[in-house]
């Protein structure tokens, strides 16, 4: 049976959310009674963190390589690193890890082409609104994204990493939040939003009346597990009835 692998605590709260999107995808495809084989692996966000700011991208896969090698010896042959952030060097960690990896970013790049999505804001840390990793992969299909301005980067960073990853949600935020998306609509004539922090579909827990879809990269990851986690499941059913 394929035994799936999280590394979690990237942040601990999303990590929750990870945990009870896969086990409903799951139930509600699964026979009855059944549940997903799941590991966590709860790292330190902190250790993480500090080789991000020190941009010591060598240090970063290493860090992860380790963690997803300990799923991998715990039994695990499929994973997912649950948060947006630390793929930044997802394709580096990739090359080196022994079981496979699934991409947010393709994931959430699948469900926006689902969706004929074309122009979309990116919110999420300054690693990810900054980084390559969601451009590169969204422009080979064609796909638009959209930075707030500087000051309003600055503004989500800054609630990320004091109070989203520490469980604090504060409405104030959340409507700040939608009157930056309304604002990139009006200006900037974007057709969606991704939730590209796995946080942020924990403050926007809905679209509000901004009247476009806001991608929840949380629920389209966990989506993608359990999809693989069944697709292997039948495949496996059918090599034993072939045999």
């Amino acid at each position: 049976m394929t035994k799936a692998g999280i590394i979690g605590g990237i942040g601990p709260e999303s990590t929750i959310a990870y945990y009870r999107h896969i086990v409903a995808g799951y139930r509600a495809r699964a026979p009855s009674g059944a549940y997903p084989a799941l590991i966590i692996n709860s790292i330190d966000f902190s250790a993480m963190l500090a080789l991000l700011e020190r941009d010591n991208r060598v240090g970063l896969v290493d860090f992860l390589l380790a963690e997803v090698e300990a799923l991998a010896r715990s039994g695990a042959n499929v994973a997912l690193l649950a948060a947006n952030t630390p793929h930044i060097v997802f394709d580096e960690l990739q090359q080196r890890a022994p079981i496979r990896l699934l991409s947010i970013v393709q994931a959430t790049c699948q469900a926006a082409q689902a969706q004929g999505l074309r122009r979309l804001a990116l919110f999420g840390t300054r690693f990810t609104m900054r980084g390559s990793f969601y451009a590169e992969v969204f422009s080979a299909q064609g796909i638009e994204l959209v930075l707030p301005d500087p000051q309003e980067q600055a503004y989500i960073h800054d609630k990320y990493m004091h109070e989203w990853v520490n469980g604090v949600f504060d409405p104030g935020v959340r409507q700040h939040l939608l009157d930056v998306v309304q604002s990139l609509k009006q200006h900037e004539h974007i057709d969606g939003v991704i939730l590209g922090g796995t946080e942020l579909p924990l403050i926007l827990t809905d679209n509000g009346s901004t009247g476009i879809p806001f991608l929840d990269t949380t629920a389209i990851h966990a989506a993608a597990l359990v999809e693989q986690l069944l697709t292997s499941q039948t495949h496996a059913r059918e090599q034993s009835v072939s045999v």
